[in-house]
């Protein structure tokens, strides 16, 4: 009998070059940092994270600034046990609403077992030391809970 085929590793390569626009670049330096900026939009006042430059919804420019602490809560979540480079499964992505933003980000959950992940857990960013940080979304290794309620169900129904 023939064992059946599990995993099929194929060598892949993307080389690709990101030149970020101004607010993109205002962003990944604030993240150098340990800061998370977002920028508001002045017509709509939503806050976007990471900032845009411009609003999706109204086509104007975002200039505004706004530094968030980081804390956010959990809007949707998957659990996943398929090996990954760097993650031993069984490992947890959310979307998190950080506090202050209105639109959502995906980051990795730690520091938790993934079944005591759920929607409204209040989490925080775990940054890389300092020593370590380069103008780049990687200097949040993940986010983890707070250990605060979670947050009441309308807070972050529309992000569902």
């Amino acid at each position: 009998m023939t064992e059946p085929v599990t995993m099929v590793e194929t060598p892949i390569r993307l080389d690709y070059s990101y030149t970020p626009g101004v607010a993109s670049s205002r962003f990944l330096r604030s993240l150098e940092h340990g800061q998370i900026v977002g920028q508001r939009c002045p017509r709509c006042l939503k806050v976007y994270m990471p900032p845009r430059g411009a609003c999706s919804m109204c086509g104007v420019a975002t200039d505004e600034e706004i530094v968030l602490d980081g804390k956010g809560t959990v809007t949707t979540f998957c659990v996943t046990n398929v090996p990954s480079p760097g993650l031993t499964p069984p490992y947890v992505t959310a979307w998190i609403r950080l506090d202050g933003a209105d639109i959502t980000s995906m980051f990795l959950i730690q520091e938790c077992d993934p079944a005591e992940v759920r929607l409204g857990m209040r989490v925080e960013p775990v940054w890389v030391d300092e020593s370590e940080r380069q103008p780049n979304l990687g200097n949040i290794r993940y986010y983890r809970p707070t250990g605060e309620p979670d947050a009441p169900y309308d807070d972050y129904k529309d992000y569902v």
